[in-house]
């Protein structure tokens, strides 16, 4: 690695010089002496970064993660496989920044919501899979993934309670929580095996492994497993026994609900983002490859590592600005911009000083980043999977996959060109102009936010017979123009509701379409931020979570706060505004317009319809 910079004339150094550049602690040229560690467990792959003290990701590297699909909807992983491949991406990573491992500080975790289930005796992985749930055949997979649909009665009942926690999950917990994955456990297990199982959200479980800790983290209790903070809605204990109870869950009310975690300050810890929940332990730094000792910071769910990641990025935004020449440091900033992390589907983050509640958004959860602050979490079912999914069955999709791969290029950077073109031969001031007259509603994948309806669907007015490259990129971008408006229809009932929304920072791999980032920016008529690190901003936001950790003073168990470490390692971004010609502005308000009836009208058609067919059903 070089280590002078680029812009700067290089020359030789004198003898003298040099011997004083070795010994000077101040001197850019010293080797830096710490280095932080972020580990991203997501859906298919576990990845490692190395992270200098600058915030620069100096080394990078993933693997693929094991699943399993036992049956239909089902969907298992395990923490063996995981941890082996979290250990193989930081052994590659280290290598490939070739740094020492005893200047590794601190390391932080960010996983999927999913539930980790182990026996209480033996500490080893209890097997989710029924009916035998027996880990005698090597099965030991003990992680029911977020996306496994498996409880779908349980969920049922526990919304069916009308409990007052369920406020604080936006009015009804969703399949994709882990205590309807605990009830189906609790319904389908032999007695004697359930009550010897603890369960963890799966960023808790790899704390734990590297530590042996039980500490669990709020991000991971509170927005995934029913618990509700002390004092909120006069919560004493944070689990709801009441609740439990009525849902057939009573047993994890023993002995302090010590198998979710205990009670805080009684038989258990919960601790924030970042905060310090032990060290690494002589086996797992066996493992990793690293030195025992290194701090380990409490983790959170992967979209909040990307919240982590992106909002404290320094760009000069119009009327609100952090940057390298004007840093206002202040966490205050954060309440204005929606941290949107989109990859097969898009998850929104907003932070808050007071609860906001709103529709169809998660939350409000209160501890889960900042002490004290609440966060919302919004998202679209399907974005990434949505464009893949139109582009993939309109009947050109072969022959412009073939064009694409001529020029060496993606289907999506093809496409965008090929709009580009289409505007030029038909004299059309914008791509915009092009699907006028098109319309698409893109709810192919079930509602998130803020309709909350996994029933609705997609709708198109405007189709015809072309079966052209022109037709599919005319559905192209009308799909990436409903991803879009959808994205306003979310940012205005967020802030109808009391957030204060002003900017969005991306992070994924949609930040690389520039069409989309262009439509965003318009819909919203607000800007649109693109951080440096658009594919790593997740793992980048973990390593944030290490530094914290590393930063605990050992005489008080003080650290750094979050915003303070996000702001002094986040890099530069680059900001995509709405047009100045606000003439796309005003097509897209009059095609919003047509999507918000496009929206409730499904609704309105599927109610007349099931009234018209109830009791025909054989």
């Amino acid at each position: 690695m070089s280590t002078h910079h680029s812009s700067m004339p290089y020359r030789r150094p004198s003898r003298q010089q040099s011997r004083q550049m070795s010994v000077d602690p101040h001197n850019e040229l010293n080797v830096e002496k710490n280095h932080y560690i972020g580990i991203d467990v997501g859906t298919g792959s576990a990845r490692a970064c190395i992270m200098n003290e600058k915030g620069d990701i100096i080394g990078l590297a993933s693997e693929n993660i094991g699943l399993w699909q036992p049956e239909t909807g089902w969907y298992e992983q395990s923490t063996t496989n995981i941890w082996r491949c979290i250990c193989t991406s930081i052994q590659r990573a280290v290598t490939q920044a070739n740094i020492d491992p005893n200047t590794v500080r601190g390391i932080g975790f960010d996983a999927t919501c999913s539930l980790a289930v182990f026996h209480t005796d033996t500490d080893e992985p209890v097997s989710v899979t029924g009916p035998k749930f027996n880990n005698a055949d090597g099965n030991d997979r003990n992680v029911i993934l977020w996306l496994d649909h498996r409880p779908v009665e349980e969920t049922k009942k526990i919304n069916a309670t009308d409990h007052n926690l369920l406020r604080y999950v936006g009015g009804q917990m969703s399949i994709e929580m882990e205590i309807p994955k605990v009830l189906w456990l609790k319904n389908n297990m032999p007695k004697e095996l359930f009550d010897k199982c603890k369960f963890y959200d799966l960023a808790d479980a790899l704390t734990h492994m590297a530590t042996g800790s039980e500490t669990r983290s709020f991000c991971s209790v509170v927005c995934k497993q029913g618990y509700v903070p002390v004092g909120v809605d006069g919560s004493v204990k944070g689990w709801q026994e009441d609740f439990l109870t009525e849902i057939g869950l009573e047993d994890l009310c023993e002995d302090n609900f010590k198998r979710m975690g205990g009670v805080n300050g009684v038989n258990g810890t919960y601790l924030t983002a970042g905060e310090l929940i032990g060290t690494l332990s002589e086996k797992a730094a066996d493992d990793m490859g690293l030195v025992p000792g290194i701090a380990i910071g409490s983790g959170v769910i992967d979209a909040y590592a990307g919240w982590i990641g992106t909002v404290g990025a320094k760009v000069h935004l119009r009327g609100d600005s952090i940057s390298s020449a004007n840093p206002r440091n202040h966490v205050t900033q954060a309440f204005t911009r929606l941290a949107a992390v989109a990859g097969t589907s898009t998850c929104h983050l907003a932070m808050s000083e007071k609860p906001v509640f709103v529709n169809g958004v998660w939350g409000p959860y209160r501890d889960a980043l900042i002490p004290g602050y609440w966060v919302g979490e919004g998202g679209q079912s399907a974005t990434g999977e949505l464009l893949k999914h139109v582009v993939e069955t309109h009947p050109a999709f072969q022959e412009a996959m073939s064009v694409a791969e001529s020029f060496n290029a993606n289907i999506y950077d093809y496409l965008n060109e090929h709009l580009n073109e289409m505007m030029e031969k038909q004299n059309a001031p914008a791509i915009s102009y092009l699907g006028r007259h098109f319309f698409f509603y893109g709810d192919l994948f079930g509602n998130r936010s803020p309709v909350a309806d996994p029933d609705m669907r997609g709708s198109c007015i405007g189709l015809s017979s072309d079966k052209s490259i022109d037709g599919l990129a005319l559905h192209y971008y009308g799909t990436m123009e409903f991803i879009a408006l959808q994205t306003h229809q979310i940012v205005s009932a967020m802030n109808s509701a009391g957030h204060v929304l002003s900017s969005i920072f991306m992070s994924g791999s949609q930040c690389q379409n520039p069409v989309l980032m262009s439509l965003i920016a318009n819909a919203c008529n607000m800007p649109v931020l693109i951080p440096r690190y658009v594919h790593a901003a997740v793992v980048h936001g973990a390593a944030m979570l290490g530094a914290k950790a590393a930063s605990t003073d050992p005489k008080d168990g003080t650290s750094q706060p979050l915003w303070e470490i996000m702001d002094k390692m986040s890099k530069p971004g680059r900001a995509v505004y709405p047009d100045k010609d606000d003439a796309e502005r005003k097509l897209l308000a009059a095609k919003y317009e047509v999507f918000l009836k496009q929206c409730h009208e499904q609704k309105v058609y599927r109610e007349k319809i099931d009234a018209v067919v109830q009791g025909w059903e054989r």
